[in-house]
């Protein structure tokens, strides 16, 4: 992983990159005047040009949805990626080397420079030529091609996923690489080939291949899948790429390139298991599917889906994890119950009770079964819940009670406390016992979790009724929201704290210390009284900001329009639920008058939505 890039370089990145041809990438721009260029929005629909940009000035504005910035943010925005990745892209592109601060952390690894770190890539891209050109020419490559077509995918399919085949030679892919410049260092140090006996071999042989790309799209590894039978080959049915400087397979998500702009848009993942799983689920028109690469959904896969499903509030999108019907799949989804407390959005399992995978499932019965598999999703929840109780019998009395002493404390594991008693309504009708029993023993579970050890390295809460846990996900944003406004108070221009809505921050303790900045004009630790409150001021003001890079007010502004977005979406909830309680006939002023706000309120919120994509 690379260090730091130097702040030096970031800015020269940010003068030279000509904001206008980088625009020029995704929307047709046609002069408008006065060193200016115009065209349409590429992050809202409109059907008259509002989106303006500056060439001399380096920046861009949307007029109609309020979007701007410069090319560093432009490019962010419209292909998701990381401040890092962003910078890299366009020093590419005006061909300068990057330089980067050695970092002290000890696994951060070697620090790679721009330059190596391109011949990296730009050896995976003809590498994944060679594979493909193997795939549709080379008659040792008939068993693959043979094997691709039963499950499904023709010669467009495989051309579209850039599968190809690694022939059954030593050194095939290591001479062509060898022929077009580059180094046996070099391809060592990609993971393309390795050192035999003989000299440098190839890494993959006589396999089927599948290019991964990391988020913006260049290829950084393969997968491979073995075609040989188990006494001509010991090794793994399927192989990845090992670690490298430009591959990390826990941060990565096969298909991810594809489907992000899907994803951001419909708030929506599906989490498959394998490389043929996502062709597919794309294939069957479920364009928002992806899967890890030979490594368990981890946290590292969930901070990806968070940044492009701004997962910050409750029933903001929906992450699907698909899983085999068999025993290992189901366990498989177990283990995501355990994960599901990481997000805030609703997480659901689709399992095919034929213990057929989405590829498997297309190609017996059709593309439309496979979009109604995902269609059938049931809450993780309750699918982690019906799974404990499936080991008990239900039909007798100690099978009730084992099964409630089991199915109870993964009810008080939720980590949302509002979903806790619907759950405990649903357990108790599914065992056919009566609610205050369930309850008793859902409460006696959460009292022994509490008394437990944490194991998942999440710091004890000393003081519960004050502090908030720092990685409450569903306080995440309000808390980057006031660490910012303490660190760097000169990144909210004008009103842009004061616009934020009273009932914005829901923690008390968060609440607390919007009243303590809102009463002072600088706030100090000597200005507040209160021992705790202090203290969660310390806590703020020295807690890294999550910010790519330095914060910038386009980040600040950012965070503070997605608050106001989930502070505005609960007050459209309740106002939905008091419209549904009026009769408009007979209640007709009260009615109209409750009506007309929800319109203003959605009005406001799509506009926060708008602006809030900014941190993408």
């Amino acid at each position: 992983m690379s260090g730091r890039i130097k702040d030096e370089d970031v800015a020269y990145i940010r003068d030279r990159a000509p904001i206008d041809e980088v625009v020029a990438d995704y929307v047709q721009l046609k002069n408008a005047g006065g060193g200016q260029k115009k065209g349409l929005c590429p992050f809202h629909d409109e059907k008259s040009p509002s989106f303006h940009v500056t060439p001399s000035k380096g920046y861009f504005h949307c007029f109609g949805c309020q979007t701007g910035g410069d090319v560093i943010a432009f490019l962010m925005k419209i292909d998701h990626l990381t401040f890092t990745e962003t910078i890299e892209r366009l020093a590419d592109r005006i061909g300068y080397t990057l330089r980067y601060e050695e970092s002290n952390s000890p696994s951060s690894g070697p620090v790679v420079t721009s330059g190596t770190r391109n011949r990296l890539i730009a050896a995976h891209a003809e590498a994944a030529k060679f594979y493909q050109e193997q795939l549709n020419t080379s008659p040792d490559a008939a068993h693959g091609r043979e094997l691709l077509t039963k499950r499904g995918f023709d010669k467009a399919a495989c051309q579209q996923f850039g599968v190809g085949y690694s022939p059954d030679e030593w050194d095939g892919l290591t001479k062509h690489l060898r022929t077009l410049g580059y180094s046996i260092d070099e391809l060592e140090l990609a993971g393309l080939s390795k050192m035999g006996q003989r000299g440098p071999i190839d890494k993959f042989r006589n396999r089927l291949m599948w290019p991964i790309k990391d988020i913006s799209g260049d290829i950084v590894g393969f997968g491979a899948r073995k075609l040989a039978s188990d006494e001509a080959d010991q090794g793994p049915k399927y192989l990845n790429t090992s670690e490298t400087p430009i591959y990390k397979k826990s941060q990565v998500l096969y298909g991810l390139d594809v489907a992000k702009k899907e994803i951001a848009k419909k708030r929506q993942a599906v989490i498959v298991e394998g490389y043929t799983d996502v062709m597919a689920a794309h294939l069957a028109g479920i364009t928002t599917a992806v899967a890890t690469c030979g490594t368990a959904f981890g946290a590292d896969h969930i901070r990806i889906l968070r940044r492009l499903l701004m997962d910050d509030d409750a029933f903001r999108g929906e992450v699907i994890f698909t899983f085999d019907g068999d025993a290992a799949g189901q366990k498989a989804a177990l283990r995501a119950f355990s994960e599901d407390q990481k997000f805030v959005t609703q997480t659901f399992v689709a399992v095919e009770p034929d213990g057929l995978d989405p590829c498997e499932l297309r190609q017996e019965k059709g593309d439309l079964a496979l979009r109604d598999l995902i269609a059938r999703r049931v809450p993780l929840f309750e699918f982690a819940i019906r799974a404990e109780l499936a080991h008990h019998k239900l039909e007798t009395a100690e099978g009730r009670v084992n099964a409630l002493n089991a199915a109870a404390p993964l009810v008080a594991q939720i980590r949302d406390k509002s979903l806790r008693p619907e759950y405990t309504r649903l357990l108790a009708g599914w065992l056919g016992v009566e609610v205050e029993i369930v309850t008793r023993a859902v409460a006696q579970g959460a009292r022994s979790a509490s008394q437990q050890p944490r194991n998942d390295g999440e710091e004890v809460i000393a003081q519960p009724n004050f502090r908030p846990d720092p990685n409450e996900a569903r306080l995440i944003l309000e808390r980057e929201v006031l660490k910012s406004r303490l660190q760097e108070p000169q990144l909210f221009e004008g009103d842009l704290w004061s616009s934020i809505e009273a009932g914005a921050f829901t923690h008390p303790a968060y609440s607390a210390m919007r009243t303590a900045i809102d009463s002072h004009e600088k706030l100090s630790p000597d200005a507040i009284t209160d021992e705790n409150l202090r203290a969660l001021f310390t806590e703020l003001s020295v807690e890294p900001i999550r910010a790519d890079g330095k914060p910038t007010q386009i980040y600040v502004a950012s965070i503070v329009a997605r608050l106001r977005e989930v502070a505005i979406s609960r007050s459209i909830a309740d106002l939905k639920s008091s419209l549904q309680r009026l009769n408009p006939v007979e209640n007709e002023i009260e009615y109209n008058a409750a009506f007309a706000q929800l319109v203003s309120l959605e009005s406001a919120r799509r506009s926060l939505h708008d602006l809030a994509l900014g941190s993408l």
